[in-house]
């Protein structure tokens, strides 16, 4: 399903705040422990940290 994006600002620090929908959709909530990295072509990916962690175990990374 594709979703409507959310326009948001970077702020003076670096930071954005996300939208309490759009952190829903990902199941993510206030608090949640996420990775960040550069998906590079200007795109920035944030990841549940437990999953990450699961797939980089299931692939026999850690």
């Amino acid at each position: 399903m594709i979703r409507e994006p959310a326009e948001i600002t970077i702020d003076d620090s670096g930071r954005v705040e996300l939208p309490l929908g759009l952190l829903a959709e990902a199941g993510m909530s206030p608090g949640s422990d996420v990775l960040a990295f550069s998906d590079g072509d200007g795109r920035i990916v944030l990841r549940r940290a437990e999953d990450a962690m699961r797939e980089l175990l299931e692939r026999g990374h850690l």
